[in-house]
């Protein structure tokens, strides 16, 4: 013979909070994985645009308009942050490091401060700004995006 005896059910309260903790989590969990979702995206799709008015990096959360008066563009050049060490990354202070895909704010192992978007560590512009910061960028066209910083008119 056997005899099964059930567990004296909980108060309402346990009830309600594992189901409002439940949907908290799985909230949470969504945004995260929207976010490095968002990153994913960003790092196929991100465009630089030279205008007459300046720089203009996006989309994305760290995406932003840099007036043409702004960036030092005698300066830009290309780097290799695998060879030249001083601009490689030191710190992420406020951006996302991911495998192959940096993007935000770090400091520099030159402790300069710089907004990165940056895929391919070889083939990189940094760009010297007049507000205390640098732009390191990675991309398609190299050669031809310097020569059109440098010969903005």
């Amino acid at each position: 013979m056997e005899k099964v005896f059930g567990i004296i059910p909980s108060a309402s309260g346990a009830y309600i909070f594992i189901w409002v903790l439940s949907v908290v989590l799985v909230l949470v969990l969504v945004g995260v994985i929207g976010f490095f979702a968002f990153f994913g995206y960003q790092s196929k799709h991100a465009t630089f645009t030279v205008s007459d008015e300046g720089l203009r990096i996006g989309p994305g959360i760290y995406g932003r308009f840099i007036p043409k008066e702004d960036i030092r563009a005698a300066e830009v050049r290309a780097v290799n942050l695998n060879i030249e060490s001083a601009y490689k990354p030191k710190w992420r202070t406020n951006g996302a490091g991911l495998p192959g895909f940096s993007v935000g704010w770090f400091k520099l192992q030159n402790n300069e401060k710089a907004l990165l978007f940056v895929t391919d560590r070889s083939s990189v512009v940094y760009i010297p700004t007049t507000e205390n910061y640098s732009i390191l960028l990675s991309v398609k066209d190299a050669p031809g995006f310097i020569d059109t910083l440098q010969h903005w008119d």
